[in-house]
């Protein structure tokens, strides 16, 4: 008995110790999943931060615009130039604020839906970043397919060709999207959120572009269909990681055969053209 009690005496503190290490590790991993499913909230206040100060600096330029109109006027007929500048720069100052008013009224409205969202989000949903990563994919997975697929290759040819300029931007667009693509999806900040947001929304409507001047026939309704699948695609994973890998591998070669800019260089002559007789 005596040995049972020596030990327990000398090992007492094991089960206090496992109890707090593990109850600071469930409140770890609660954190982090609320902190991840909240994501596109915090998102959303950090952009409405950005545009109130944004708002802000549009109406000091307005002040000071103003301030320098009623200067120029004051110095009489002799600075009409001045005046007209003075002018100028008063009226895009007011676009400005006009334009910083309506971007800080968008965000106060994401605020809000990213609230909603966030509180009736179970717990079965998938997160803010697995639909920003499903809906790349989308766009990623339909692209590929003018790649591997013959029949599509040959029939829209200017999907693949970087010679063509709506091609072009949406291969830039898409070295874009990849850069921004965070890699640790635990760890996401707003600020990351943002930028890959933006990058994903412009690739999505650089490649509807590029598919609308290919002919592709249903472009506009593939690419809605390519963006709601993209929202419940957060199981493919593993899918997705091969045609990231497979199009980090084919992206450097078509960007290396973007022919440069031609400058100074005189239009081409049109071919001559030829009648051929017809008899009488």
């Amino acid at each position: 008995m005596e040995p049972i009690l020596l030990i327990v005496s000398s090992w007492w503190w094991l089960a206090p110790a496992a109890a707090g290490a593990g109850a600071a590790t469930y409140a770890g991993m609660t954190t982090r999943s609320r902190r991840a499913r909240r994501l596109e909230l915090d998102a959303a206040r950090a952009e409405e931060t950005q545009a109130y100060r944004e708002l802000v600096a549009a109406k000091a330029r307005v002040r000071t615009a103003q301030a320098d109109m009623l200067t120029a006027k004051s110095r009489g007929a002799a600075q009409s130039a001045h005046a007209a500048d003075a002018r100028r720069e008063l009226q895009s100052a007011r676009q400005d604020e006009k334009t910083a008013s309506l971007a800080l009224r968008a965000s106060r409205t994401r605020v809000k839906a990213g609230y909603a969202q966030y509180r009736t989000a179970g717990s079965h949903d998938p997160l803010p970043i697995d639909r920003l990563y499903g809906a790349h994919d989308a766009v990623n997975m339909r692209w590929l397919a003018y790649e591997t697929d013959v029949d599509k290759a040959l029939a829209f040819p200017q999907m693949t060709d970087p010679r063509h300029p709506a091609t072009v931007v949406f291969l830039r667009a898409q070295r874009e999207a990849l850069a921004k693509r965070p890699t640790l999806r635990d760890r996401v900040t707003p600020q990351q959120f943002l930028e890959y947001r933006v990058a994903v929304r412009h690739l999505e409507a650089t490649f509807a572009e590029a598919e609308r001047q290919a002919g592709v026939p249903g472009a506009a309704r593939t690419a809605s269909a390519g963006a709601a699948a993209g929202a419940t695609a957060a199981a493919g994973l593993t899918a997705a990681a091969a045609v990231l890998s497979e199009i980090a591998d084919r992206l450097p070669a078509l960007l290396a055969r973007i022919p440069a800019p031609r400058v100074n260089e005189p239009p081409a002559a049109p071919e001559p053209t030829t009648r051929r007789p017809t008899g009488r």
